[in-house]
């Protein structure tokens, strides 16, 4: 059964967690004195009243929710903050485009940082920092950020919570999860403020600090300048944003238990940040030996360029400190593979995550092995724990289904005139909620090229994409409508 009441009354509460986002947004505008703040005035009129309709049409005792109803709120709230987030673009007339405003608004959301903008340095700052808040919100997630502020919903907050956290395995750091969401915003905030303070110190600006390191612990990608992080030209900042990147894709809950309870040992412990390490040093090494063989640039300049993009790609941020479209093709293909595999379940990344990538290839090898030995029982382990075989199952599911949409979107950019490459791109690219993508939509270019129609299938493939596509593809089914 579906609780409307319910459903509208989160609905209500979450937008008014876009109210705060939007007021504070609204103060920067009048902080630089721009001629937009009526934008805003409009645009927190219409949030406010719809927030309000919202809580009036919830009102009443209904305190159930199902994971039904988990479901809805999840798919659907990522929609309306869209809606919602874009109205400051188009009334400001930065950008009047209905289309362009709610493409680049959902790439903010759900921290895939494409853009359509192809001169960023005439935005007003509150535009800037609008998009980077966008990322900052949708990075550890909407609704995320309403089991920890707001846990009125009783037991039944674990269906959001399930509904929106990414992997196959959510672990729990506290056995009530408004607490575990609490403590993981508080890691999330903290690591915000030392990003602005390290990129200040290496300097970049206070502007630009707070609304890069809302970006890059997102692991979202909008930058304030129109050439990412190279425009800055500096080592320094290269390796800070790298840092924490790095960090935005770790798994939170290990995060939270390294910094706040001193057991670092449990980062080294764990499988899955292993193979999310393992995986950068690989292709680090792998594109610093190919920029050597294949260019003039020196040692540390090849070792830094492939470093930053390598974690630029597999946390699926997206900034750029060079065009990697400018290496060697064989190259292309490295950073291609680095696009589906992704970072640390638990964290702010997109793309597979490297815990179903590694428990994909236990899977794989044990098959080897259970053709030598067809009577052993073989169990597949991550972190010393047995991976049951339902969620061997899920993951799998998950994995066809990955590729499933991927190759429907290259299907469908290659009907509207797109090359292979360009789709292929485009398609891996917002499905993995990365940004930038392959050819002519790369590092370089922005999206606003693209045919309005497939601007709105790349808004949907980076919705489905964030919510780890069950959430979204099964509303389009029959079966989830049924009253059993």
């Amino acid at each position: 059964m579906i609780h409307f009441k319910i459903i509208s009354r989160i609905l209500g509460l979450l937008l008014l967690i876009e109210t705060l986002f939007l007021t504070i947004t609204f103060g920067v505008s009048l902080y630089y004195e721009e001629h937009i703040t009526t934008a805003y005035l409009i645009t927190l009129a219409a949030t406010v009243a719809c927030s309000s309709l919202l809580l009036y049409l919830g009102r009443g005792k209904d305190r159930n929710i199902s994971r039904k109803d988990g479901y809805i709120v999840v798919s659907s709230c990522w929609i309306i903050f869209s809606i919602f987030g874009s109205m400051p673009f188009i009334f400001s007339g930065y950008i009047p485009s209905v289309t362009n405003a709610f493409f680049e608004t959902m790439s903010g959301f759900t921290t895939t940082g494409a853009t359509i903008l192809d001169n960023i340095e005439q935005m007003p700052p509150s535009l800037l920092f609008w998009r980077a808040m966008s990322h900052w919100t949708g990075g550890l997630g909407i609704v995320f950020f309403t089991v920890a502020v707001l846990p009125i919903f009783g037991m039944g907050d674990i269906h959001l919570f399930a509904a929106e956290a990414t992997g196959p395995i959510h672990g729990k750091l506290h056995p009530r999860i408004s607490v575990t969401a609490r403590w993981i915003l508080t890691i999330y905030i903290s690591l915000t403020i030392i990003g602005v303070i390290c990129l200040e110190v290496a300097g970049m600006g206070l502007f630009d600090s707070v609304c890069h390191s809302m970006s890059m612990i997102a692991t979202g990608g909008f930058s304030t300048k129109q050439a990412s992080i190279e425009a800055y030209n500096s080592p320094m900042i290269e390796y800070i944003v790298t840092l924490f990147m790095f960090l935005g894709g770790t798994n939170f809950s290990l995060l939270y238990l390294a910094f706040f309870k001193g057991k670092f040992s449990d980062l080294f412990r764990d499988s899955e940040f292993k193979c999310y390490v393992n995986i950068i040093l690989i292709a680090t090494a792998g594109i610093a030996i190919g920029l050597l063989l294949t260019s003039t640039i020196g040692v540390e300049n090849a070792f830094r360029d492939a470093l930053f993009q390598t974690v630029a790609t597999v946390t699926t941020t997206g900034f750029c400190s060079t065009d990697y479209m400018m290496w060697h093709p064989l190259l292309w293909l490295v950073i291609s593979v680095l696009m589906y595999i992704g970072a640390c379940s638990g964290s702010t990344t997109g793309a597979m995550k490297c815990v179903r990538v590694a428990i994909l290839g236990r899977v794989m090898i044990n098959e080897f092995k259970r053709i030598v030995h067809p009577n052993a029982v073989i169990p597949v382990r991550m972190s010393h724990k047995i991976i049951a075989t339902p969620v061997q199952s899920a993951i799998l599911a998950y994995t066809v289904l990955y590729l499933g949409v991927v190759m429907a979107g290259v299907f469908v950019n290659m009907a509207f005139g797109l090359e292979f490459m360009e789709a292929y791109g485009l398609s891996v690219s917002c499905t993995s909620n990365i940004g930038p993508a392959l050819g002519s939509y790369g590092p370089a270019f922005s999206m606003n090229a693209l045919p309005e129609v497939l601007k709105w299938f790349a808004s949907f493939q980076m919705l489905v994409g964030r919510l780890e596509f069950f959430a979204v593809l099964l509303m389009l089914t029959p079966m989830f409508w049924r009253r059993q």
